[in-house]
């Protein structure tokens, strides 16, 4: 009962506080000022239930990291996909049979290729990532490899020996859907 106290005396000062806004504006401005005033605030209540409501909130990028550990490799790809608009970069999904692929251009051109797979070693049947946008273009292309679990030593020479290969293991993608942009995980080889 004491924790509660403190913070019913807060929502009251707050209210309190809103109210003589209101006043001071209606004597100043007209009916206007708390009408509009009492508008915006039923707006940004609304605003604010709505976007910490789970759908919501992975609809624009953030996911807790139970989420991610529960998707299958579709739901990921699709997660990835929102994480990386939220991030600023426009994605597309490529077709693939048994796996899904992404890619990805930002504002500056830069073109991202994203890859799922258990291990960052591509086997000798899979296919290179499909590496172009629409047309020809001559950006740097990074590949980005999403894994939820951890990379092993000899995933990691694999990586920096592609040279543009960017390793995301499941302790970054964590972090990255909780909202850190991508581009604080990212470093070439690792």
């Amino acid at each position: 009962m004491r924790d509660v106290l403190p913070a019913l005396a807060g929502v009251c000062a707050a209210w309190c506080s809103v109210v003589a806004v209101l006043a001071a504006g209606y004597r100043a401005l007209g009916i206007g000022f708390p009408l509009g005033g009492l508008a915006l605030l039923v707006l940004l209540v609304v605003l604010g239930v709505r976007r910490r409501r789970p759908a919501a909130r992975r609809r624009l990028g953030y996911y807790d990291p139970g989420e991610l550990l529960e998707l299958d490799t579709e739901g990921l790809a699709l997660a990835v996909a929102r994480m990386l608009r939220r991030d600023g970069w426009r994605v597309r999904l490529l077709p693939a049979p048994d796996r899904p692929r992404l890619c990805a251009r930002d504002s500056s051109g830069r073109q991202l290729d994203v890859a799922f797979r258990p291990v960052a070693e591509p086997l000798p049947d899979e296919d290179v990532p499909h590496t172009q946008w629409h047309g020809t273009d001559t950006a740097p292309h990074l590949q980005l490899v999403v894994h939820r679990g951890t990379f092993r030593d000899r995933d990691i020479r694999w990586a920096r020996r592609q040279g543009k290969t960017c390793l995301l293991d499941g302790s970054s993608l964590r972090r990255w859907g909780q909202g850190t942009r991508l581009s604080e995980l990212l470093t070439p080889g690792r």
